[in-house]
């Protein structure tokens, strides 16, 4: 009986556990998103790496729980117990996914821009070099 209560402490401790790395990651997103949309990117890079730091954190937590062999069907307050962890978890991955998309839309929208932009460069520099070569051309028609 010590055994499973063991258990089912391990489980919901690390069901908290994971949990508290899912608000962690749903935090750094929400405080770098506010950056993306104003067009900042320059903690891109780090953004992407706490990022990865947590979900190696989230995936250690799932083998953990993976290890744990709870004997026996869960009963009546466990089950509640699981339940609600599992509904939060639920709620910070849909949450997550949604700012991923939002993360995503910023990212292509300023991929975008600078594709245009370089295409307009191109335009002009295409245009500028078209006119030095007509004036260069026609300066030396005149001196001949």
């Amino acid at each position: 009986m010590q055994q499973r209560e063991d258990q089912m402490t391990r489980i919901v401790s690390l069901l908290n556990e994971k949990n508290h790395y899912l608000e962690k990651f749903y935090s750094v997103n929400e405080s770098e998103l506010v950056n993306f949309v104003q067009g900042q990117f320059d903690n891109l890079e780090p953004f992407y790496q706490t990022r990865e730091r947590i979900l190696d954190v989230i995936k250690y937590i799932d083998s953990e729980l993976e290890k744990v062999d709870l004997q026996g069907p869960l009963l009546g307050n466990e089950r509640l117990v699981v339940k609600d962890s599992m509904r939060i978890k639920d709620e910070y991955v849909s949450r997550i996914i949604e700012q991923d998309i939002q993360v995503l839309s910023c990212i292509e929208m300023a991929k975008n821009s600078i594709i245009k932009e370089l295409q307009d460069l191109r335009r002009n520099k295409k245009a500028v070099g078209s006119y030095k070569s007509k004036t260069f051309h026609n300066r030396l028609d005149e001196e001949v």
